[in-house]
């Protein structure tokens, strides 16, 4: 679930939409659509709630009938956050799709410690000030990442 509050806006994708948007980003961004990113993306996509890398190599082993390696999923991860498709949940040491794939933007992330589901809410006056204040003490080409920890709604009712 994304909710949106300041004045960012953008266009959220999902099913094959979002795979589409996912692999016209990348090829955008000078990458190529392999087969095997593909079934990451896919593996990832089709995920509600952050994944590890190990959770998504299981996934796409499976999917192929054949062994893949943690390692070849995290760097492929890495080429996704990289690229804007995915957001890593620092925490967690877990993935999510992005499900604006070419919109550059700042993420907060809600995160539930009953049930790991991450909400990622979009606020730019927050994060602006996070900016703000990194620049104020030297920082340059600032991205914020704000992670919360909680209950959800579901879980705390």
């Amino acid at each position: 679930m994304e909710v949106m509050s300041g004045a960012h806006h953008h266009h959220e994708h999902s099913g094959a939409g979002l795979i589409e948007a996912a692999r016209a980003a990348l090829l955008e961004s000078g990458e190529q659509w392999t087969e095997m990113r593909a079934d990451v993306f896919g593996a990832l996509a089709e995920r509600e709630r952050p994944a590890s890398a190990y959770d998504l190599a299981e996934s796409v082993s499976a999917l192929r009938g054949k062994r893949v390696a943690p390692n070849s999923v995290y760097r492929i991860l890495d080429l996704f956050v990289r690229t804007n498709l995915a957001r890593r949940v620092e925490s967690a040491n877990a993935y999510l799709a992005n499900s604006h794939p070419g919109c550059q933007h700042d993420c907060i992330f809600l995160i539930c410690d009953a049930c790991g589901q991450a909400v990622h809410i979009d606020d730019d006056k927050l994060t602006g000030a996070l900016i703000a204040a990194a620049k104020n003490a030297g920082f340059a080409d600032v991205r914020p990442v704000v992670e919360l920890r909680g209950t959800c709604a579901a879980c705390s009712s």
